[in-house]
């Protein structure tokens, strides 16, 4: 198994290395108020590649956050509820 999954990765690398090696020509971005930006094609590819799984780390951010304050507190609430001498209360559903 550890032999197919090098073989998967070796391949798939070399893949890449051959896409970036056939765009290696300059490409100019244009920017407002006559900026621009020149870079191979592939440099510009890889930063906007980088920049979209950023922005997509930080839109899922919050979700997580989130949900790991609901964690917290379900765990808190559990460990009130089973201390011994109570009597185990569950908490209303959650509406949404």
């Amino acid at each position: 198994m550890r032999i197919l999954t090098w073989t998967i990765r070796i391949a798939l690398f070399i893949l890449l290395l051959a896409f970036a090696a056939r765009n290696t020509e300059p490409a100019t971005l244009r920017f407002y108020f006559d900026l621009a930006w020149q870079a191979p094609l592939v440099v510009l590819l890889l930063a906007f590649f980088a920049a979209g799984a950023l922005l997509g780390l930080l839109a899922a951010l919050g979700a997580v956050l989130r949900q790991r304050r609901e964690v917290s507190r379900l765990r808190r609430e559990l460990r009130a509820a089973t201390r011994p001498g109570d009597a185990p209360t569950l908490p209303p559903p959650a509406e949404g």
